[in-house]
């Protein structure tokens, strides 16, 4: 047995990447019926059909040999949806009444959403586990507000964007954790507005060049319809890059007890699946939708590893009797996703 649990040291200490073996194929049988069901219910089957993908897409993600498991309600997540779908038509109905009423009402949902936020990311991460141990989020609804409603209000636009993004990410992720151990997050501000920068600088060279290009053809009204393509083409350049370059930054920072995230994403082959995905999803109506959604989260999953420092399967132990020994304390309840 000692001999059989140093094999499982060596094994699982170092490096230990995530796999994911999803395939197109199958998730496309899963959702053609979702699809299907979704609309002979008017919807309603919408809230199963989410429960469905998770389920299989949890399933196909695996650390160490191990997957992970959804656990998700779909009542829950039917009320979440009756609930968004409730205030989206509160907010074009008071609108369609005065303006007086269209602001009072943005208000109200100004107030009421980073209550369903955090109660969205209670349910998230509550319902997903792994190895038998579930995840969770303690952060309180004091600073649910603190994050999604003051700090976007003041510092969310502007030369400050960058510092209210990083310090959102730094409340989800401090405030998450697995079993009883809390996630840490380290990455400074500056991180942030090095890639902010980048973003914007590109913007701007892009934006220079494609008005060059524009005065040596010569704009007439009838090629100006495509200026909004142009724009369309420089985000979807651009914005892989911005998103490769955040998510590196976040999970690079980012531990779990002596355990450390890995996250690799580059910005060609992030680009390259985004527009092969875009024009298959054009050139088959929709159909490639399936395969695309594969594509891209098997590379962004495959890009992520974790820094085992000893045997994880010591720490799960440790977890475990943790939670055992106190509970989850799982509050009021986490019966609510926004899904949005």
């Amino acid at each position: 047995m000692q001999n059989l649990a140093m094999r499982e040291q060596v094994v699982e200490d170092g490096e230990q990447q995530l796999a994911f073996s999803a395939t197109g194929s199958e998730y496309f049988r899963i959702w053609i019926v979702n699809l299907l069901l979704s609309i002979v219910t008017l919807g309603i089957y919408s809230a199963w059909a989410k429960v469905r993908r998770n389920q299989y897409f949890y399933a196909s993600t695996r650390l160490a040999g191990s997957s992970f498991e959804y656990h998700g309600n779909p009542g829950a997540i039917l009320k979440g949806r009756v609930l968004a779908v409730a205030l989206l038509a509160g907010y074009h109905f008071a609108f369609s009444v005065s303006a007086t009423a269209g602001f009072v009402m943005m208000g109200v949902m100004a107030l009421v959403m980073p209550v369903l936020t955090w109660k969205s990311l209670q349910f998230k991460l509550h319902n997903a586990s792994y190895r038998g141990i579930r995840f969770g989020f303690d952060g309180s609804l004091g600073e649910a507000y603190a994050h999604y409603l003051l700090l976007p209000l003041l510092f969310g636009t502007g030369l400050l964007a960058p510092l209210a993004h990083n310090r959102i990410k730094r409340f989800q992720h401090t405030e998450s954790r697995f079993g009883a151990s809390h996630f840490s997050y380290d990455a400074s501000a500056l991180s942030f507005y090095k890639a902010y920068g980048i973003m914007f600088g590109l913007f701007l060279v892009f934006a220079f060049g494609a008005g060059i290009v524009a005065a040596l053809l010569g704009v007439t009204a009838e090629n100006a319809v495509y200026a909004p393509l142009v724009v369309y083409l420089l985000m979807l350049s651009v914005m892989p890059l911005f998103f490769s370059m955040i998510q590196n930054i976040i999970w690079n920072h980012t531990r779990l007890g002596e355990h450390e995230f890995r996250c690799n994403l580059k910005w060609g082959p992030l680009c390259w699946i985004y527009v092969t995905n875009l024009l298959g999803i054009v050139c088959t109506l929709g159909l490639f939708i399936p395969f695309a959604k594969v594509r891209a989260m098997k590379y962004r999953v495959e890009a992520m590893s974790m820094l085992v420092n000893g045997s994880l399967d010591h720490f799960v132990a440790g977890e475990q009797s943790q939670v055992s020994a106190t509970g989850e304390g799982v509050a009021d309840f986490l019966d609510l996703d926004l899904s949005l």
